[in-house]
């Protein structure tokens, strides 16, 4: 049975719009290292692997194949519409060139390098296909190409090159694959593919490395989620995705304080809890952590929900709770841009303990500043934490203190899956961004697999100054929140862009008016 395996669709397809048009756009980058390297197994191999059975409720159901589907479709219009005012007059955006080749991305084994030239990037994409598929790449991307360009291809051994000097487009048939590359000039990978050097089958079902930091010097637009280098391996065990992989700092961590867990805050039942030390070196470079800046930055956190989302915490550990919660205020009085984002103002009330927010339907968001035995905290949730008996399982405490640990997060994916559309729903809709709809794809999707999802297990350590290890297990590779965020960005209009973005339809209302905003949209359907 083919399986949908959604997330390298969304992620990874994109590739395909650089091997299309690097061809007539030039840029001037100088080096030879490999800037990223992807490999995918493929869903027919992972089929046929008997560890992989788990997974065929979550990606071969028909919610799956219809969220697949829908993905691919605007996928293939994606190019025509990134380059529309590039593209010849009358040209078509060349989606029913690229529709049936999406396919493929998601069938077959296929390899992709980005790797550093003289000039531009050489890009280098080989794919396992058989003669019918193989022939039908050919003469698509020939197809589009010369109706793009304007440029006849010219005909070499095993298939065909287009340039436009100086860059280059070739596709060739070698054995089972097809290589497509595109550069300037020359190419020396993509030959060498073509010449047998595709290397041998992996071990994992999905590979990537990325050299971030260099891949936004080309294209800018990385530049903003300021990623670093990061490699990441896929694999079965015991039923579930196991990630692993390594992080690239730009710079050294700062030596790790001592954990500083308010156990005696964190109360079960539990359905998440995250532990996270070495915040400060990437708090300051956040443009939003200024407008609330606290002095010293804090440099761990703790986040968990206790059944339900409606009752999701965190605390921070600050030298003195009263103090920083006075300077909060003062910032979040002064800095008020914040409020532009929303649909309309918040009230604001402080006390010496607490800061609060009213107006808001369902809920009570509040900061509270929190002295314990473990020291002192600024506290923040969406309802107020309920004190219980029963403190933080020993099992959790144990797993966090560690001395080389960087983030433990624990999750029952379920239990937060049926819960998460209640607080995301009403982060969207005071935002004024488009709210997951129960009729949509991703969130049939979602509705789906949410009851087949067990735990989900993240740990990342330090193992050298600027290097961290990561560790997930968990049944669909991601938890609750990416999966959420995961959707939303597949249904997000101009996908494979992320604008949620709602036409504003009437003035921001005034103070006196605020209550007659009613309740969000009701959360996707679990």
């Amino acid at each position: 049975m083919k399986k949908s395996l959604l997330l390298p669709a969304a992620l990874f397809v994109a590739m395909l719009v650089f091997l299309m048009w690097v061809c007539v756009q030039a840029g001037s980058q100088n080096g030879s290292r490999a800037i990223a390297r992807i490999y995918f197994a493929g869903a027919d191999r992972i089929s046929s692997d008997p560890n992989s059975a788990a997974f065929t409720n979550l990606f071969a159901c028909s919610q799956a194949r219809a969220l697949e589907s829908q993905t691919l479709d605007k996928l293939s219009h994606a190019p025509g519409i990134w380059f529309k005012n590039q593209l010849p007059p009358g040209a078509d955006d060349g989606s029913a060139q690229l529709r049936p080749l999406l396919d493929d991305f998601l069938r077959s084994e296929w390899k992709f390098e980005m790797r550093q030239a003289p000039a531009t990037p050489e890009y280098a994409l080989a794919i396992r296909l058989d003669a019918n598929r193989a022939q039908l790449w050919q003469s698509n991307l020939r197809s589009l190409l010369e109706s793009w360009t304007k440029i006849n291809a010219q005909n070499i051994p095993g298939g065909w090159e287009l340039k436009k000097d100086p860059n280059l487009f070739r596709i060739v048939r070698t054995g089972d694959w097809v290589v497509v590359g595109c550069g300037q000039g020359e190419l020396p990978l993509s030959e060498a593919w073509s010449q047998g050097g595709i290397a041998q089958q992996e071990t994992n079902w999905l590979s990537a490395k990325v050299d971030w930091p260099h891949l936004a010097e080309i294209f800018p637009a990385f530049a903003t989620f300021d990623f670093p280098k990061v490699e990441v391996q896929v694999t079965e065990a015991a039923s579930n995705l196991k990630l692993t992989g390594k992080i690239d700092l730009s710079r050294p961590l700062p030596a790790l304080e001592t954990w500083k867990i308010p156990t005696n805050m964190i109360h079960p039942p539990l359905s998440s809890f995250m532990a996270v030390r070495g915040l400060a070196p990437w708090l300051e470079n956040q443009r939003w952590e200024r407008l609330h800046a606290l002095s010293p930055l804090p440099d761990q956190a703790f986040i968990w929900s206790r059944g339900t989302e409606l009752q999701t915490f965190i605390a921070v550990p600050v030298p003195n709770a009263t103090n920083a919660l006075a300077r909060l205020a003062q910032n979040l009085t002064v800095n008020s841009n914040w409020q532009n984002h929303l649909i309309f103002s918040l009230g604001m009330n402080q006390t010496a303990n607490t800061i609060t927010w009213q107006d808001l339907p369902y809920v009570e968001p509040e900061i509270t500043a929190v002295s314990g035995p473990s020291g002192d905290y600024l506290v923040a949730g969406i309802s107020p934490n309920i004190p219980g008996r029963k403190l933080l399982p020993r099992g959790l405490r144990q797993a966090v203190n560690r001395d080389n640990l960087v983030l433990y997060d624990w999750e029952i994916t379920p239990e937060r899956l049926a819960d998460l559309p209640q607080l995301t729903q009403l982060a969207l809709m005071m935002t004024n961004k488009k709210q997951l709809g129960q009729n949509d794809a991703a969130a049939q999707w979602l509705n789906h697999i949410g009851p087949t999802l067990g735990n989900c297990v993240t740990e990342v350590t330090q193992t050298s100054p600027s290097e961290l290890s990561f560790v997930r297990t968990a049944p669909a590779g991601l938890t609750a929140i990416e999966l959420m965020a995961l959707a939303s960005w597949l249904e997000a209009p101009n996908f494979p862009g992320c604008d949620l973005s709602l036409p504003t339809h009437r003035p921001v209302p005034h103070r006196k008016h605020q209550k007659k905003f009613g309740a969000p949209a009701p959360p996707a359907a679990r």
